[in-house]
């Protein structure tokens, strides 16, 4: 008999600033609130609320890349510019995502200017320090987890078995870049993650504690930030991956602390499945045609 083929890590994706582009190491460091140096910083309105692909497709255009401890932002035509990790006297303000109300660290002023004409709209941009705290959604984490700014949780991981099963019901197939997923597997069946528990990969652990509820940045194309057709794959996914919850594709993870900390992850590494159970989507409205 064949041997079954191993999951292994396909990619790793780092967004030091929410909503924009980011990179693709090799490895990571795994932290509580997630691989290090992920959505980090976010971009706010002057009230502090976020700002993200939803209202502002062109964020997708605007790539972040880390160098040492700082970020760069650079979008064509409108240059580069460096953020620095803001010093504790820095100036705080309260920002805002989703429900959740933190105090969070600003950056210098030419990065507020920078960030406001590539955009074209008034913006900041916050920085989580150490001393920004946001808890994960009790009904899922305990109390002691954190997260980035990242919509809910630590780590969101996608698989491209899921994704050919997507793109094989869609006329115009989709790239994994869409869900904007941190982990990327590879060799897993179709929606296998949905039964995953907790997983080991390298030297990290995670506990699978929820499906990613999918909106309309799934539509926008991460190259260029624009819409080519406008309700899908939302549209075909909500046939076949709609719960009471939402529209269904990847799974949210927590990262575990093991004897050696949080642990490294590495493209390659090997996915292996310490403990699982029920598929946790369960679609009940099968044929919805749910988006205009």
């Amino acid at each position: 008999m064949p041997k079954t083929p191993p999951v292994l890590l396909a990619e790793l994706n780092v967004f030091p600033v929410k909503a924009l582009a980011g990179f693709s190491p090799p490895c990571a460091d795994v932290e509580p609130r997630g691989l290090q140096g992920d959505r980090r910083w976010m971009v706010v309105d002057p009230a502090g609320r976020m700002l993200t692909q939803r209202t502002h497709p062109a964020m997708a255009t605007i790539h972040a890349g880390t160098h040492g401890a700082n970020t760069t932002l650079s979008r064509p035509g409108h240059g580069r510019v460096t953020l620095a990790v803001p010093a504790a006297a820095a100036p705080r303000a309260e920002v805002s995502i989703w429900r959740d109300s933190l105090t969070a660290a600003l950056a210098a002023e030419d990065a507020h200017a920078w960030i406001t004409r590539a955009l074209g709209t008034d913006a900041r941009l916050a920085y989580m320090d150490d001393h920004a705290i946001r808890p994960v959604n009790p009904t899922h984490g305990a109390p002691t987890d954190r997260v980035s700014f990242a919509d809910g949780y630590p780590v969101l991981l996608t698989s491209l078995g899921s994704l050919a099963d997507l793109n094989a019901r869609l006329d115009h197939p989709v790239p994994i870049s869409r869900f904007r997923a941190n982990l990327v597997v590879a060799g897993a069946a179709p929606w296998a993650e949905d039964t995953w528990r907790v997983i080991r990969i390298g030297s990290a652990t995670f506990r699978v504690v929820k499906p990613c509820e999918r909106c309309t940045v799934t539509t926008i194309d991460q190259q260029t930030g624009e819409r080519p057709h406008r309700t899908e794959p939302l549209r075909t996914l909500a046939r076949f991956r709609q719960d009471e919850r939402g529209i269904m594709f990847g799974q949210n993870l927590i990262p575990m602390v093991g004897d050696d900390g949080f642990g490294l992850v590495t493209v390659g590494d090997r996915v292996e499945v310490l403990e699982s159970g029920a598929p946790n989507v369960v679609p009940v409205v099968a044929g919805s045609e749910v988006l205009a």
